[in-house]
């Protein structure tokens, strides 16, 4: 992800920074802030992976805000800002699905150096990638359900999801989806998620 600069001197999140303070550069931990654009799955999967990991250069501090995404990037962006400074980099979870102010929520989320994890259409595709190397056109969240139910043992649930079921296959999934489109070419390209890349900022390059 390339870096700009943000009228407030913050850097958008960038893999490079994430391995420069993994090398030595820096001792102190990745702060990381999360918000969630969805009530229950985005945040289980998240606080999943960050208890799994455990890693110890990076902290976590995990937030819902079902909303639009423009709303998402705007509470992120007012964390950020009341938070002086708590985090070092912020990410927002994002789905494509049909909402109608993804272009004003991903030009803001440049504008306040906010990573977004984007899936489209939906975050149900990063969840596929842990079984399967799904590439197939999806619609929408219900045409995913099907597949996602014969993967999963005792089926998906979205309001239930169970972090073991993924455990062992998130870094599969994470080189599956840098193969489904190129990284901020999430918007274009269906299936695809850029899940990835906080994924690794949470569990550690692998």
């Amino acid at each position: 992800m390339a870096r700009q600069p943000k009228p407030g001197g913050r850097k958008r999140p960038s893999f490079e920074s994430r391995l420069d303070r993994r090398s030595g550069l820096r001792a102190a931990r990745l702060r990381l802030l999360v918000v969630c654009g969805a009530e229950v799955t985005e945040h289980a999967y998240v606080q999943g992976l960050k208890n799994a990991a455990r890693n110890p250069a990076v902290s976590v501090k995990i937030v819902k805000h079902p909303k639009a995404p423009s709303q998402v990037v705007a509470h992120a962006a007012k964390l950020l800002a009341s938070a002086a400074d708590e985090y070092d980099e912020a990410w927002c979870v994002l789905d494509v699905d049909e909402f109608t102010d993804l272009d004003e929520a991903l030009r803001e989320a440049g504008r306040h150096g906010i990573g977004v994890a984007l899936s489209n259409p939906c975050f149900e595709v990063w969840l596929l990638l842990h079984f399967t190397d799904h590439r197939k056109h999806a619609g929408s969240y219900d045409q995913l359900v099907p597949i996602l139910n014969r993967h999963t043992p005792g089926g998906y649930s979205k309001t239930g999801l169970v972090f073991r079921h993924y455990e062992d296959g998130w870094r599969e999934a994470v080189r599956r989806a840098k193969k489904l489109a190129p990284e901020g070419k999430e918007r274009e390209v269906n299936p695809s998620t850029g899940m990835w890349k906080l994924a690794l900022a949470i569990g550690g390059p692998a």
